[in-house]
């Protein structure tokens, strides 16, 4: 399996000013000094991050009791007297309180280092998911904002236009134009699914599988890999399910035993637990949307996507399968000729056939092979530090802002940093940024960007600062060494601080619309396009040096790993289309034999066999994490993000600090207030299309690679 950045979208609690003095040296941006950010860390250091458990339950019950009495307050209105004042406003005004004050309730589920305060995190998200329904099925203030629209109001400005048409469409994707026993069941249906997603997150989170191996069962694995590991006192040492542990194993050991028993662990994740609950909520799914009037949940929940309907996104995934299929035949014979070699070298049967524990060993071989890439040699020249400040200087410089780190901060777990980010220009507050970046027991184990609350106007009309969290699990230093990263993990690094940005930089009217809460289909855009700068020259000399002296990365090197961007573009795609079609396949059923579906398409599609016994979709956490029927939503950003990239950036300067602030007002500004489709024909000046998107594969519109 390929390392796959997402988004989870939470919201928090609201924000308290105080004044702070902060400083920090970014060694690619500028030198911020100590009353530079005196106000910096109003907001995060007043998130309290050591609520017991207790208390998260009973500030979960106040928050319930007080959201719900305006709720009440607004439904008993006199449907005759509706208006923006005794509605809109109220009800704006709550939904800002209630996403700025759940983020202490929620989020520490995923990254609290204390279990029973994990546990009491997931209680409290499953008690206002509940809850969530119960405000979603409130007929009494839909029918006021039924009765409001009916009103034609003159001079709204266009998002509260678009506020209450949204609230009247979800309302009615909630049945509420419906009778009240539809209406009844509903409500039960979806507050089932809500819970059973929540335990689906949970078991993930919380599992902690790990396999022994001797060192020579540990053969090809770099140095510094292996100091990173803990060892027994029989000598042998402990390798996780973690990614820092999984993902280079998988790539580097020559012994293909301790990679089946790696790849046959990690897709057994959770099976017990999980198969069943994704199968009930494939079943609760189906009926939900069959109730509502959709054919399958993909078209109940595409329907409020760009694509629109499961048709649209079929037809997306076979034109790239066709144009990757030949491609990926091709990469699999050449794979199957370096597993031929390497069995003869090794002295190792050669069975004719590429097991998915082989998929990862011989694509890094392709690398070497074909582009002379190095990785153990690469990875030396990615030390987090360096990455983290020169990531830093670059979006400071695109986007026109300046971070500086707010010391002293509380935060949930000792190695975690607060930032704040000012606008250079005005020197206004943007937003501020956690960065928790290593992994722990019970941590949320990928990469992903947590919104803590929302950047939109405030009651009295002046701009709520959002906060955000980084979350990901790059390598622990060690003894002997810092944290080193690949390229891959740098390029990681890059795509969730764009999320990251998306929040901070939201200037909306409305919670509802703020930072990544757009389309689903559209919230990779911005981070996926951020993603070519880690491609470039320029960038990588900025977020790269030898981690013993610092020395930049050899030219030689350089031009290699750029190189090498397009090397086994064909397998890694139709890798992603596997997936896609697995989503889509499963939500377009009333009930699916999850593991025997993956199984199936991993043959049809990628030509190569899943392992028995193993059921992926046990652990592929989108789909109990927003992406239901979505997924193809990587692929379907990427034409976009691709576009953007290659019209505007590469064409006008990658580091252009005027397309870069068009960039941030245009589409990150935005947020949700606009159309996605609206907001790229702005910034494109023309419709986008595809042409990027398959030069960035290496292929021609034809699907022949490009030279």
């Amino acid at each position: 399996m390929f390392s796959l950045g997402i988004l989870v979208y939470r919201r928090g609690s609201r924000i308290l000013r105080t004044r702070s003095h902060v400083a920090m040296t970014l060694q690619n941006g500028l030198v911020i000094s100590a009353n530079g950010c005196s106000d910096s860390a109003a907001n995060g250091k007043k998130l309290r991050w050591d609520l017991t458990p207790a208390q998260i339950q009973e500030k979960t019950d106040k928050l319930i009791q007080k959201v719900r009495q305006v709720y009440d307050t607004i439904g008993a209105v006199d449907v005759g007297k509706v208006s923006v004042e005794n509605t809109v406003k109220p009800l704006a005004d709550v939904k800002l309180h209630y996403a700025s004050s759940r983020h202490i309730l929620d989020f520490p589920q995923f990254v609290h280092p204390c279990k029973d305060v994990r546990l009491a995190s997931t209680e409290a998200d499953k008690r206002l998911a509940d809850f969530d329904v119960e405000l979603s099925m409130r007929e009494d203030v839909f029918q006021r904002l039924v009765s409001l629209q009916e009103k034609k109001v003159n001079g709204l400005s266009h998002e509260t236009e678009r506020f209450v048409e949204r609230l009247i469409k979800l309302g009615k994707r909630n049945g509420l134009h419906l009778s009240k026993a539809v209406q009844e069941e509903i409500e039960s249906i979806s507050k089932t699914i809500s819970e059973l997603s929540i335990d689906f997150s949970s078991n993930i989170n919380e599992e902690n599988t790990f396999l022994l191996f001797t060192e020579e069962e540990l053969g090809g694995m770099a140095e510094s890999y292996v100091n990173s590991l803990d060892r027994l006192e029989d000598g042998r040492f402990k390798v996780t399910l973690a990614y820092p542990h999984y993902f280079p194993l998988m790539k580097r050991c020559h012994v293909p035993e301790t990679r089946r028993k790696m790849e046959e662990a990690f897709h057994s994740r959770c099976k017990e637990e999980n198969t069943p609950i994704l199968e009930r909520l494939i079943e609760l799914r189906a009926r939900k949307a069959n109730m509502l009037g959709f054919e399958t949940h993909a078209d109940y929940v595409l329907e409020i996507n760009m694509a629109k309907n499961s048709r649209t996104v079929a037809n997306f995934l076979d034109e790239v399968y066709e144009k990757l299929k030949l491609l990926g035949k091709k990469e699999r014979k050449f794979i199957l000729s370096l597993k031929q070699k390497e069995c003869k070298k090794r002295g190792l049967d050669f069975d004719g056939q590429i097991h998915a524990w082989d998929m990862p060993y011989y694509m890094n071989q392709v690398e070497k092979v074909k582009f002379s890439v190095d990785k153990d040699k690469l990875i030396e020249y990615f030390p987090l530090e360096v990455v983290k400040e020169g990531l830093l200087g670059i979006y400071q410089d695109l986007l026109g802002l300046t971070f500086c780190q707010v010391k002293d901060a509380p935060a949930w777990h000792e190695s975690v940093t607060l930032y704040s980010a000012l606008d250079s220009t005005t020197g206004d507050e943007v937003g501020q940024f956690y960065l928790d970046l290593h992994p722990r027991q019970g941590k949320y184990g990928h990469a992903a960007c947590f919104g803590l609350l929302p950047g939109c106007q405030g009651p009295d009309g002046t701009r709520r600062i959002p906060v955000a969290a980084m979350v990901a699990n790059f390598t622990k230093p060690s003894c002997s060494f810092p944290s080193l990263l690949q390229h891959h993990e740098v390029e990681t690094f890059f795509h969730e601080f764009g999320h990251v940005m998306h929040e901070l930089c939201s200037q909306t009217q409305y919670a509802e619309f703020c930072g990544t809460l757009v389309e689903t289909d559209f919230v990779e855009v911005p981070s996926q396009m951020l993603e070519n700068w880690v491609w470039e020259r320029e960038p990588l000399h900025r977020m790269s040096g030898h981690y013993r002296d610092g020395s930049p990365i050899p030219d030689n090197l350089l031009d290699k790993l750029i190189a090498s961007r397009v090397a086994n573009t064909g397998l890694m795609n139709l890798r992603q289309v596997v997936l896609s079609k697995v989503d889509q396949s499963l939500h377009t059923k009333s009930q699916a034999d999850t593991a025997q579906e993956f199984a199936k398409h991993c043959k049809d599609i990628l030509g190569i066999p899943a392992t028995p016994g193993t059921n992926m979709t046990a652990s592929f956490s989108h789909l109990a994490g927003g992406y239901d029927g979505q997924y193809y939503g990587y692929f379907w950003s990427e034409v976009y993000s691709m576009d953007i990239f290659f019209s505007r950036f590469k064409k006008e300067g990658i580091m252009n600090p005027k397309v870069g602030k068009e960039y941030r007002k245009v589409i990150l500004e935005t947020g949700g207030s606009r159309d996605g489709a609206d907001m790229l024909k702005t910034f494109l000046g023309r419709e986008p299309h595809s042409d990027a998107f398959f030069h960035c594969k290496g292929l021609t519109e034809n699907g022949d690679r490009c030279h």
